[in-house]
């Protein structure tokens, strides 16, 4: 059974930083590309960023570069994403997801997504 399990979300200050952590199982972590997205209330599922599957390439949404990395540990079948100067309009449910996928590029296309976690919510206050 496939499970994706995230962790780290919380109450921070704007300006303030934390680290989302996605333990994975049930999988071969490192056959899979991984992403993080977000759903704020009112607005649509954002693709926040991805990352291959041996950490080679990742791609962030314009709302987020400069500020969030993303990285992995396929030795932990761990994915994270160290969030930076966390504004108000970060505040949202952060869901980690995992594609089949060994290119050398990742997709922030939520359909390709075939696994996903429950979430864990973020909020920034101003």
């Amino acid at each position: 059974q496939v499970q994706l399990v995230e962790s780290g979300g919380g109450l921070v200050q704007a300006g303030g930083s934390l680290r989302l952590s996605c333990t994975v199982t049930g999988l071969t972590f490192g056959h899979y590309a991984m992403a993080w997205f977000r759903l704020a209330p009112g607005k649509e599922r954002e693709g926040v960023s991805c990352i291959t599957w041996n950490g080679g390439n990742t791609d962030y949404a314009d709302s987020v570069k400069g500020r969030f990395t993303i990285s992995r540990d396929n030795d932990k079948n761990t994915l994270y994403l160290q969030m930076s100067d966390l504004k108000p309009e970060d505040t949202a449910m952060y869901n980690c997801a995992a594609h089949f996928r060994m290119y050398s590029a990742c997709s922030r296309w939520e359909p390709d997504y075939n696994y996903w976690g429950q979430g864990t919510q973020v909020t920034v206050s101003s």
